[in-house]
């Protein structure tokens, strides 16, 4: 196959009021407001755009597994184990709901956090090698 899917390049996260989540993100994760209007937000940051969008309530990107655990939908990376801890502390010095740190059994450690409206995402330690050759980054 020439042509195949190259990269993730939108994902739509459900909001209740897009003006408030979208100060959150800037405010908590450093997210660059790029759009906004009353429906939607178009935020960047993690090397990837962000669509807020204006939904119905309860709604979130959340899910329940098999054993009826709530799941996350998206795993967001860092570069190691100091950097998870440092951004661990940052989010907790900047009030955002979080998880402790975690050893899942496999390699790395992670953490789970929440926006304003429930949204549950995941911080892997493991910075994916693909990553980090095509950006130079060093451990």
């Amino acid at each position: 196959m020439i042509n195949k899917l190259l990269r993730v390049g939108t994902t739509y996260i459900p909001v209740n009021n897009v003006e408030l989540s979208s100060e959150w993100y800037v405010n908590k994760l450093s997210a660059e407001l790029s759009y906004k209007d009353e429906d939607k937000a178009i935020l960047n940051f993690a090397n990837q755009s962000f669509f807020l969008v204006k939904s119905k309530e309860n709604q979130s990107l959340n899910f329940y597994d098999c054993y009826g655990e709530e799941h996350f939908a998206i795993t967001f990376e860092v570069n190691g184990l100091n950097a998870l801890e440092e951004i661990h502390r940052a989010f907790k010095d900047k009030e955002i709901r979080v998880g402790e740190i975690e050893n899942r059994g496999h390699a790395g450690r992670n953490f789970v956090f929440f926006d304003l409206d429930g949204n549950k995402f995941d911080v892997w330690s493991e910075l994916s090698p693909i990553f980090r050759e095509k950006y130079f980054i060093n451990l």
